[in-house]
């Protein structure tokens, strides 16, 4: 992951670089060339997936000068890479905070071994009603008929005979190593709450939006507690990209390793124009298309 991308420019050798300074892991070795397994850990997978996300997002920028963004999201960790590529924090300042946010998930789901399930075909109501009678949380919101659970493995254990009580099409386990946007996760929240008290940020340039609220935030107070309340809380996505097509957002452009969001977009709002951005290929693919006014 990203290799492409580091051998294609000395910016984007700089950040790797400043990255396993800052992280003191050896991210270039573990993104290139694996074993995958390693990638699956939280403590190196969040910082894996920032420096790629923000290599990604030099290099558009500098392929494209005039391409310009209205407003940017993230889901879970993306949320770090979208305040970074909007000014809230410095890509070196950025880097310690996941590390932080890494470290304080990987010993909460530890300390609490848990996981995550996905329901497709169902409502939010009758989701918050399995999480309830199964003792588990909502963890992601993610389109109108797409919601995923979190929780102890017991809790989750009692969710696909609910499911199917209520005729849900699918209920699949999810291959995770955590209880992500859960009470499980409260350990870790309290932990990043406490960093960010001192942790230096600047009004974004754009609207951020935030996965906890579901809307944008302006100002460090309220950003520093949704950064926070995010680890334990649901992830609104869903509202985070009506709140833009509200917003009169019509083009979106998904950076990370593997095009989710694009289809999470199609399901919200199947008009909406959506582009995925994984790899350097992609990015000299649809170079003419995002230089577009």
């Amino acid at each position: 992951m990203g290799q492409d991308l580091y051998e294609a420019d000395p910016d984007v050798r700089r950040l790797y670089e400043e990255a396993e300074r800052v992280l003191e892991m050896p991210l270039r070795s573990l993104c290139f060339f694996g074993p995958a397994e390693a990638l699956t850990e939280t403590i190196a997978a969040q910082p894996a997936l920032f420096v790629h996300g923000y290599a990604l997002f030099t290099l558009l920028q500098k392929r494209l000068p005039a391409f310009r963004f209205s407003a940017v999201a993230g889901l879970s960790l993306g949320e770090l890479t979208a305040h970074a590529a909007a000014g809230t924090f410095s890509y070196s300042d950025g880097l310690r905070l996941v590390k932080k946010r890494a470290s304080a998930i990987q010993r909460a789901a530890e300390e609490s071994p848990g996981s995550m399930m996905a329901l497709v075909g169902i409502d939010r109501k009758a989701a918050e009603e399995i999480a309830r009678e199964a003792g588990v949380d909502v963890a992601n919101y993610n389109a109108p008929d797409q919601i995923v659970l979190s929780g102890s493995p017991r809790g989750l254990a009692l969710v696909p005979a609910l499911a199917r009580a209520r005729n849900v099409r699918k209920a699949i386990p999810l291959e995770v190593s955590g209880a992500f946007h859960s009470r499980l996760m409260r350990t870790a929240a309290e932990e990043l709450e406490a960093f960010l008290e001192d942790f230096p940020l600047e009004i974004p340039r754009v609207p951020v939006y935030s996965n906890f609220l579901g809307r944008p935030v302006h100002q460090p107070g309220e950003i520093r507690r949704s950064l926070a309340e995010q680890i334990e809380g649901s992830v609104k996505w869903e509202d985070c990209i009506r709140g833009m097509l509200a917003g009169g957002i019509r083009r979106f452009v998904e950076i990370g390793p593997r095009p989710i969001l694009v289809g999470l977009l199609r399901r919200i709002e199947p008009g909406a124009e959506g582009v995925s951005l994984a790899t350097l290929e992609d990015l000299k693919l649809h170079e003419d298309r995002l230089a577009e006014r």
